[in-house]
């Protein structure tokens, strides 16, 4: 198959490296950067650069973008894709983009797919891209009811020989609320943590814990606001929840009272041991 890559950041240009390692497709790719686009020439991550001659020619177009300019590639590109053509978008957040993609799907018979590769790195951009970024990972896909089955199985087998170790089907709204608690909760807990004076002095009295609490505070502070302001509704609840929770320790703490905290600590580890696998 022709697969077109747009947006060659962290995880489209690791989508072509990891497409180009483990199959036989060809891989298109475009950048806005277009110094991004020789690199990823140079290095084979992709076999051509993606042109408006063949956009067309592609079978699977996956859009790595931040969410606004996801919607507005697709709607400037729309005339462009095949008719059998699927197009995936790989933003982070869904229901911003996946409503709006939709309605311009809508009037075209090539069909949308909303997609969230759940990988990353604490390192944006090309030079941090990796072929075995997304070894361990899920892609998610937001499908419409209406998508046929052989085409959900087709993208699924194609995913997992990219390099997925798993691809899950849910809803948009299902997405929003699990990634504001799994993902955009844990940025700003991680942003917030490393803002103590304490953590400029922390060289020689830190070990794992510190820097898995900090390692996501080294963010992309651009894109990571488009995605939770357009997920604010879902990720003000997921902060509430863990502002309370946080405050029960302090109680505790604050108190003296040592039974309180032993319960508190005892259920957190007891929650971690009971985590699904």
């Amino acid at each position: 198959m022709n697969i077109g890559i747009v947006g060659l950041g962290l995880i489209g240009g690791s989508l072509a490296k990891s497409i180009k390692e483990n199959t036989a497709h060809t891989v298109f790719g475009y950048d806005i950067d277009d110094s991004v686009v020789q690199k990823a020439l140079l290095c084979e991550a992709i076999d051509e650069r993606l042109s408006a001659d063949i956009l067309p020619s592609c079978d699977i177009i996956l859009v790595a973008l931040y969410p606004s300019l996801c919607v507005e590639y697709i709607k400037e590109h729309a005339d462009m894709f095949a008719s059998h053509a699927l197009v995936v978008d790989c933003a982070g957040v869904k229901r911003a983009v996946y409503a709006p993609i939709q309605q311009i799907a809508a009037n075209y018979e090539w069909q949308y797919i909303g997609g969230h590769p759940m990988a990353g790195r604490e390192y944006s951009g090309f030079n941090h891209a990796q072929g075995d970024l997304f070894q361990n990972a899920s892609m998610i896909l937001t499908p419409g009811e209406d998508l046929l089955m052989e085409t959900r199985a087709k993208l699924k087998a194609f995913f997992l020989e990219a390099g997925f170790a798993s691809v899950r089907f849910t809803s948009a709204e299902e997405h929003d609320s699990m990634i504001a608690y799994t993902s955009q909760l844990a940025h700003i807990v991680s942003g917030a943590y490393v803002k103590n004076p304490l953590s400029q002095q922390h060289k020689g009295f830190s070990a794992g814990s510190f820097q898995d609490m900090t390692r996501v505070a080294r963010l992309n502070e651009k894109m990571w606001t488009e995605l939770m302001m357009d997920n604010a509704d879902l990720l003000v609840p997921s902060l509430d929840d863990f502002i309370m929770r946080l405050s029960q320790y302090r109680d505790a703490l604050a108190e003296r009272n040592s039974d309180a905290l032993l319960d508190l600590l005892k259920e957190g580890r007891i929650m971690k041991e009971n985590l699904i696998k």
